[in-house]
């Protein structure tokens, strides 16, 4: 059970003794990120092993946590008593049950505090850009709840160091056709005295210019195949006077044009080119990834072998 915290120090005990609750056999483990209140020492008196990371920012907690924690299932929540804790034990039987790789917990919120209007848009254009770019398959894709496979956890080579870990965690599993799926849970407001780290307009700017990023690393040749076609339209319609002038007269009374079609051209090649190579690395980085997913057994394996 992993909780990335900062400054949570009212919400953080009701949080660890809710999930031991609903998860007597699992270890709770609580990753501090700076706090500058008592969160740390909060956390300790709930019960929970207490790990510190230094970087800010919720992406370089989630990277030390997948990278210190061993563990066969992994619950993944943010410490802020927002999410249901007895949902926890129907998303690991749905993981175990139809041996999936990650669910998530679609947020079903209960009270009119609890997802305010700015989240919500944002959540929803977001989540319709990567369901655009890379296919539908979650409708809540930034929720903060999610129960991970093993081989999930340690073939994910995790890039992003801010909120935008959420964007990363879904293009991977949707890049390697990975089983996954979604459990509407429960969504409560945040208890009086705790406060959104997240940023509306920042942080969902940053979030989008991730998912930009993973479109171009992981679709190379469509990403840049465009800028090659939009360059080809635009020299052929300044070329085609030109030719039809030099057809009419023989001469070429606008070089300058001429010379821009010529380059434009070029570039046109350049970009296409760029697309092949880039899909060539691609496709090797994908097969690299997904070796390192399947030398690590299945959710469930042993108990099957049993």
């Amino acid at each position: 059970m992993l909780i990335p915290c900062y400054n949570e120090e009212v919400a953080v005990a009701k949080v660890v003794k809710d999930f031991a609750a609903a998860l007597p056999s699992a270890t709770i483990f609580v990753f501090d990120n700076n706090s500058t209140d008592n969160t740390v020492s909060v956390a300790r008196a709930a019960g929970a092993e207490v790990f510190e990371e230094r970087r800010q920012g919720k992406g370089f907690v989630v990277r030390r946590m997948f990278t210190d924690i061993d563990a066969d299932i992994y619950v993944l929540v943010d410490g802020d008593a927002t999410y249901d804790a007895p949902s926890a034990q129907r998303m690991v039987e749905k993981l175990l049950h139809d041996r999936l790789d990650m669910v998530v917990g679609n947020r079903v919120d209960q009270e009119a505090a609890a997802y305010r209007a700015g989240h919500r848009a944002g959540n929803w254009l977001l989540t319709s850009s990567v369901a655009s770019m890379f296919g539908k398959t979650f409708s809540d894709m930034l929720s903060g709840y999610r129960v991970f496979s093993r081989r999930f956890v340690k073939s994910f080579p995790m890039l992003s160091g801010g909120f935008e870990i959420e964007t990363e965690l879904v293009v991977h599993a949707l890049e390697l056709g990975l089983p996954v799926a979604e459990i509407d849970t429960p969504y409560y407001a945040r208890p009086a005295g705790s406060t959104s780290k997240l940023n509306t307009w920042s942080d969902g700017f940053r979030i989008l210019w991730t998912i930009l990023q993973l479109y171009r690393s992981e679709r190379p040749l469509i990403f840049f195949g465009a800028f090659g076609s939009l360059l080809g339209v635009v020299s052929i319609g300044l070329a085609v006077p030109i030719i039809i002038t030099f057809l009419e007269t023989h001469t070429v009374p606008r070089l300058p044009t001429a010379v821009l079609s010529m380059g434009l051209t070029l570039m046109a090649f350049l970009s296409f080119s760029v697309g092949l190579v880039l899909d060539t690395v691609t496709r090797g980085r994908r097969e690299m990834k997904l070796l390192a997913y399947l030398s690590h057994r299945a959710p469930g394996e042993e108990r099957r072998k049993a």
